[in-house]
């Protein structure tokens, strides 16, 4: 992993981003590796601090509790609980000394389209903690441990054909995690509680343990990811999609619980809390990033969707400057 700040349309977010890099004489797209060679290689500083990775991050715990945070939500795992981190999703690490497990680091690129589609790869607000359990429990772990040991056996296979091994084993391990059970309580592990707010507001807009969504839900969600810095309306999604607004709503309801405007603004939410905790930037710049006329507008919204203001938002989380 290489840690790089963001592009210059980025400059004044503190949110560093992460690139995936494999290591030296390792084939390019994937990893594996213990959580004792992540403390050995890694700054316990760097993992503690929040960062945005623009790679998948799959993990399970073997041994002790291991405390994360996924965008505001904070999580305590514990043996056989997995996580699955998306990218862009903004996360850190708690205290990792006495935690023992494994971590599949990939990009999405990595395998191939027809794998990715049925494993929901572009599912960026997809749960992120699962506790499966019995014959899917041994099945998922069984192939993790495939794949970790196909990732460390470097001879008696030409490299093309290591990758593409690798890439297969990668396939049947996404496959079977992506239809892992998420625990009750709303997809966070045993002990887990709401980072920010107690009602979980940081959670991602469409709910965690939605297993199936429609192809209508689907192409909403992806065009809201792409253009919610740009409209909050639902009429403007409704034309670019070639539906109408209440064919969308219905959709977005049956998939998350709520109405299409509501899942818009959740999003617009929780990129402005993953700036102002995060970030340096003012709340003006926040407001232009984020397509309001102004700050004040800005404000407006985010007081009425989580009753604080973006400047008290920011100190709550950070504390006093």
């Amino acid at each position: 992993m290489v840690i790089k700040r963001h592009s210059a349309q980025d400059a004044g977010e503190s949110i560093p981003a992460v690139a995936f890099a494999a290591p030296a004489g390792r084939p390019a797209g994937v990893e594996v590796l213990t959580l004792t060679e992540l403390r050995e290689r890694a700054d316990a500083c760097a993992l503690a601090v929040p960062h945005r990775p623009d790679f998948h991050h799959l993990l399970v715990v073997d041994e002790g509790r291991l405390r994360h945070t996924v965008d505001f939500r904070k999580y305590e795992l514990s043996v056989n609980d997995w996580m699955w981190v998306r990218p862009g999703q903004v996360h850190h690490f708690g205290n990792l000394s006495g935690v023992e497990g494994r971590l599949v680091l990939f990009e999405s690129g990595f395998l191939d389209p027809a794998t990715a589609a049925a494993a929901r790869l572009e599912d960026w607000f997809g749960p992120a903690v699962h506790h499966p359990e019995g014959e899917q429990a041994r099945a998922v772990d069984c192939a993790l441990r495939h794949l970790h040991q196909e990732f460390g056996a470097l001879r008696g296979l030409p490299l093309e054909v290591h990758i593409e091994v690798l890439r297969h084993l990668l396939a049947v391990l996404v496959l079977r995690a992506s239809r892992m059970s998420a625990p009750a309580g709303g997809g966070e592990a045993r002990g887990g509680a709401g980072a920010v707010r107690g009602e979980g507001e940081g959670r991602a807009p469409d709910g965690d343990g939605v297993c199936e969504a429609s192809e209508t839900f689907l192409r909403f969600r992806d065009a809201v990811e792409r253009g919610f810095t740009r409209s909050r309306r639902v009429e403007d999604y409704a034309r670019q999609l070639g539906y109408s607004p209440r064919t969308l709503s219905r959709a977005t309801a049956a998939a998350t619980g709520v109405g299409a405007k509501e899942f818009i603004d959740r999003r617009v939410v929780l990129e402005a809390k993953r700036l102002l905790a995060h970030g340096d930037q003012t709340a003006a710049r926040i407001a232009v990033r984020l397509g309001f006329a102004d700050a004040a507008n800005f404000a407006k919204f985010f007081q009425h969707r989580t009753g604080s203001t973006p400047i008290s938002f920011r100190t709550e989380v950070r504390g006093p400057a």
